[in-house]
């Protein structure tokens, strides 16, 4: 199956971190580009990074996509993971959103996401956090996975769940 171009755009920043050159230059930008009214890049960034991926990708964007949680609205909701749908999670005190792209031996989502531990990654996520997973829509109009997306791929984790999404 071919990749999606939303996880291709992703993957492109993995290793990128909030506080180094690439990330101080890069996370701005995103904001500008989504019409964000902030420049910073303490405020967390989780959905201005699916928002980037999704929009460069000719995809719907949330509303309020600087909000985790917003995310759980406006897409397809799917019953079930999907390689590269748009997964929400709950975390003290609000969400974290990212891409599912695969799953551990443990059973965990292997999620790739911008904001975790203040860089962009893929980290295992117990599925207990999980509020929602879809699949982004374009132009309005619902959208869905390919059945084989439904199948994650095993990936190697290191064996520490995300705690650090803030």
């Amino acid at each position: 199956m071919t990749e999606l171009p939303w996880i291709d755009e992703a993957r492109k920043y993995i290793g990128m971190h909030e506080r180094d050159a690439r990330g101080l230059k890069t996370i701005p930008m995103w904001v500008r580009a989504l019409k964000g009214w902030w420049s910073d890049t303490k405020t967390p960034w989780c959905g201005t990074f699916v928002g980037h991926c999704l929009q460069a990708a000719g995809r719907d964007i949330a509303k309020e996509w600087y909000r985790a949680k917003s995310w759980a609205k406006g897409a397809t909701r799917l019953e079930k993971p999907a390689y590269g749908c748009i997964v929400v999670f709950e975390r003290q005190g609000g969400g974290h959103v990212g891409f599912a792209v695969g799953q551990d031996r443990q059973g965990n989502l292997m999620v790739l996401g911008g904001n975790q531990g203040d860089a962009v990654n893929i980290k295992p996520f117990a599925k207990s956090r999980v509020i929602a997973y879809l699949w982004p829509n374009k132009g309005g109009k619902p959208a869905y996975p390919a059945e084989g997306r439904y199948t994650l791929p095993l990936l190697q984790g290191d064996g520490k769940l995300s705690r650090n999404e803030a």
